[in-house]
């Protein structure tokens, strides 16, 4: 592997750098996007029942503390006492700041997938050139002096597209996921926001009549 990179040149250099931050922020990405950290069961709104029992212990459960949808609920349950519009104010400023985190480091894996092929296209480029310098300074018309240039445009090549594939279908793959959770986190934090300030009043008025 060594004389692989050693005969592609010093673009290999940047090239296995790329493929080392594509598999570092892909596995850190993995593990701190497992649903249980984003949208964990327990605080999962599906009945009136549910919501009453998040409701309750909301100060207590530690999903609270250590999830995203925990947090964006948290902050509409410190806000009970103000009106909803100011809660839902407030839900909606810990959202933004919890889909930031959910995005770090995404956008610079699709810079990678990008980077990296026009990086092996650079090698190619500087190969084919350096085969030609070759019989220009040489004054030989052999086309075996071309040989290490061919070689080293063709690994060049060949690790840029190893390198911008994962990275793309990894880039693709967890943007996907995001868009997924953030469509879930904005259901659940309307469900929340309204049984926190209008059941109760829905059920006086219902009382009343």
């Amino acid at each position: 592997m060594w004389e692989l990179i050693k005969a592609g040149g010093w673009l290999m250099l940047p090239l296995v750098l790329c493929s080392i931050f594509t598999v570092a922020i892909s596995i850190e990405r993995f593990i701190r996007l497992r649903r249980s950290l984003i949208l964990p069961k327990q605080l999962l709104i599906h009945s009136g029942k549910a919501i009453d029992q998040i409701i309750n212990n909301m100060g207590q459960n530690k999903e609270t503390q250590f999830s995203t949808l925990g947090q964006v609920l948290l902050s509409g349950y410190q806000s009970r006492h103000e009106n909803a519009v100011y809660a839902r104010a407030q839900m909606e400023a810990k959202a933004s700041q919890e889909i930031a985190y959910l995005e770090k480091n995404i956008n610079f894996l699709g810079t990678l997938s990008a980077a990296a092929p026009l990086l092996g296209l650079l090698g190619t480029v500087i190969g084919i050139i350096e085969s030609f310098l070759m019989l220009d300074i040489t004054s030989s018309n052999s086309p075996l002096l071309m040989i290490p240039g061919i070689s080293k445009a063709l690994i060049t090549t060949a690790a840029g597209m190893l390198v911008a594939i994962p990275a793309l279908f990894a880039y693709r793959y967890f943007q996907r996921l995001i868009q997924e959770y953030i469509a879930e986190l904005e259901q659940q934090a309307t469900l929340f926001h309204a049984a926190l300030f209008f059941k109760n009043t829905n059920e006086t008025v219902m009382n009343d009549q």
